[in-house]
């Protein structure tokens, strides 16, 4: 028998080469698709990690004060004087309006509001973005709001007997353009196009008193076809540290005092929840393993102003199990994992997982859970085998381009269906991907270098710790390490070392560019633009009062240095290892500005004050200096030029026809 040796013929050799070429570019596309959805991911987690701690900063502070009210027997009376202040704002109280200057709207509304009040207002807050209600109008709508939130049950009882569908809204944050394209692409409200939106109406976004003005309206216009539910940001606490209260104060810098007592009113009696055709459970938050719909029907809302700081009833704390019920719905978030555990990353309300949905669902009857509460990429997302459904409705949240928003309509078998939409699209129509992919990731940079900003000093002492010689470099894998053990941000920094230490090779970092960074006009003006948590303390000048009331313990008008160590040994009890008794007690020493060894109550304002003066100042200086010194570094100007040129900064009067929507399929 023979062999024959095959020969290749020069059509088989060029369909070889096609295939390698295919597969050489299947290749490039599947790493340049891998990349680019890293680089997406890590985006996202600097987002969202950073602005969960934020939070987490929000939530300590006012757990400690909770602890000073329970572990202080003092703090009993204190709380209680404070809380009846706060209580005895009533919406039917008179006060004087003043007029206010600037532009207002030319628009008269009455009582009861009608359709027609409702298509005034959306074509004055569409065309004209300046343009605002007098304050008579803007208070007539928060005082009948509150009278008629009043009467309704803690848990909406809604239906699809008579509509055959309903529509859900997430979070809109204070984005009016998304809430115009929601109501023009679905409709007004109606006996056959109800609505239900599920909380966090303000903060963060620049219109959130024309969201929560023209919310409040329709639900007047249409009292059974809009159903609003309570959010953790409708909580002043919240909005003294995230916007809104700055809000209204520069709107109606006369009678923002009036109005933000109005809209606490309307705040204490937003409804907890909905429950849809007795199936489907729709809550801001979530829930935790003891949440139970029997009690929180039974629970008087209307204590709670604040749901950060629960009140004080009868000369005693709260019952703590009825205010973790109300913390737990406005602030939980699901998990992967199995089980239920405090949520570490917000430091508010707990984590829960697929066991502990189906506990819940199985107690009550349920088929689906439905909240809000977190931004999703695509505006919404299931998890817990479908039966937990996020739904997020303020597109663009984070940045030009970071997110879509959503709603989504249920029809009588309680199917979902998702429309998705990118309001003010227009502005972004020519950008290519790379240049979207760009404004996102330099934003998300820029937001956490304003976090890194904080712990600047603390960064350069712990760099320096692990370069004795004083190079500037270190290795890779400590820099990772200092920036998380500083940060304690949770974020993938070996990923995130090009751009926040570029130039530098793959074994050594050098941290100085990373400082150098920190440093730069741009993350200074951003910091400055952004509020703090001593600003949200010391914009809620009542709570100061009540701390310094609590902390003296023998109602003298003075604090003494042992009554201090008092409030020193909680805090060290409460958060261990944060700080030490020694710095806490000279910083209290510092305090006494006339040295009598005592601090009174205008000492302990003037100090918060001073401190928040202190850091403004050391602001305008270094950008003073940085305006007359030499030029910066090439790596420096590089950095900062890069986020300047990709930060987006996007105003305009809202078109609702011009925007990118998309209809998503439905899922069971």
């Amino acid at each position: 028998m023979g062999c024959v040796l095959a020969t290749r013929t020069p059509k088989a050799a060029d369909e070889m080469k096609t295939i390698r070429a295919a597969i050489f570019i299947q290749k490039w596309y599947r790493r340049h698709q891998a990349r680019q959805e890293m680089r997406k991911r890590c985006n996202w987690q600097i987002f969202q990690n950073v602005e969960y701690a934020c939070e987490q900063d929000q939530a300590e502070l006012y757990k400690f004060f909770n602890d000073l009210i329970k572990h202080m027997p003092q703090a009993i009376e204190a709380g209680n004087k404070g809380q009846t202040s706060k209580q005895s704002i009533g919406p039917e109280k008179s006060a004087t309006l003043y007029e206010e200057t600037g532009e207002m709207a030319r628009i008269q509304l009455e009582l009861p509001i009608q359709k027609k009040h409702i298509d005034l207002m959306i074509d004055v807050f569409r065309k004209k973005r300046g343009n605002r209600l007098h304050p008579k109008y803007v208070c007539m709508i928060l005082r009948e709001a509150a009278k008629c939130l009043k009467q309704m049950p803690n848990l909406w009882m809604v239906s699809t007997a008579v509509s055959q569908q309903v529509t859900i809204c997430g979070d809109l944050h204070g984005k009016l353009d998304d809430l115009l394209v929601v109501l023009y692409k679905n409709g007004l409200p109606s006996a056959s196009n109800p609505y239900v939106f599920n909380g966090d109406f303000v903060d963060r976004g620049k219109r959130g008193l024309e969201v929560l003005l023209l919310l409040l309206s329709l639900y007047l216009a249409f009292p059974n076809a809009v159903f609003l539910n309570r959010g953790n940001h409708e909580d002043s606490v919240m909005n003294a540290r995230y916007g809104f209260i700055r809000e209204v104060e520069g709107k109606y810098p006369r009678n923002h005092k009036r109005l933000l007592s109005l809209i606490d009113e309307v705040y204490r009696w937003l409804p907890l929840g909905s429950i849809l055709n007795n199936r489907v459970l729709i809550v801001h938050g979530g829930f935790s393993d003891t949440t139970n719909l029997d009690l929180i029907k039974s629970i008087d809302r209307g204590k709670y102003v604040s749901i950060l700081r629960p009140p004080l009833m009868d000369g005693e704390a709260l019952e703590k199990a009825e205010w973790q019920q109300i913390f737990d719905i406005m602030w939980s978030d699901p998990q992967a994992s199995q089980g239920c555990k405090p949520n570490a990353l917000r430091g508010a309300g707990v984590w829960f997982g697929p066991d502990t949905t189906e506990l819940f669902l199985k107690r009550h009857r349920l088929s689906y859970v439905i909240r809000s509460h977190e931004c999703k990429p695509n505006g919404h997302e299931f998890m817990h085998d479908n039966k937990v459904i996020t739904i997020f409705s303020a597109s663009n949240y984070y940045a030009m381009g970071s997110n879509k928003g959503a709603y989504m309509r249920l029809n009588n078998q309680l199917v979902p269906h998702f429309v998705q939409y990118i309001s003010a699209a227009s502005q972004t129509k020519e950008l290519s991907f790379k240049q979207r992919m760009g404004i996102v990731e330099c934003a998300a940079l820029k937001e956490l270098a304003v976090r890194m900003r904080e712990h600047r000093d603390e960064l350069e002492t712990e760099f320096k710790k692990y370069d004795p010689d004083d190079s500037g470099c270190i290795t890779i894998s400590k820099w990772c390490f200092v920036m998380e053990n500083v940060t304690k941000l949770g974020l993938p920094w070996r990923l995130l070392r090009d751009k926040l230490a570029p130039g530098t090779d793959s074994q050594c970092v050098n941290y100085v560019r990373t400082l150098d960074l920190l440093d730069t006009d741009v993350i200074m003006e951003a910091e400055a633009d952004g509020t703090s948590v001593m600003d949200a303390l010391y914009a809620n000048k009542a709570s100061l009062e009540t701390i310094f009331n609590i902390i003296d313990a023998d109602h003298s008008g003075e604090i003494t240095l042992d009554e201090f160590e008092k409030a020193i040994d909680l805090l060290v009890a409460h958060m261990p290892g944060v700080y030490s008794k020694d710095e806490m007690l000279e910083k209290c020493r510092m305090m006494d500005l006339n040295g009598d060894g005592k601090v009174d109550l205008n000492e302990f304002l003037e100090a918060f004050r001073l401190s928040d003066l202190s850091r403004k100042e050391q602001q305008e200086e270094y950008l003073r200096k940085r305006s007359t010194c030499q030029r910066p570094s090439e790596s420096v100007t590089r950095l900062a030029d890069t986020i300047s040129r990709n930060t987006l900064v996007v105003e305009h009067d809202i078109d609702p026809t011009d925007c990118e929507s998309k209809v998503v399929g439905q899922k069971s």
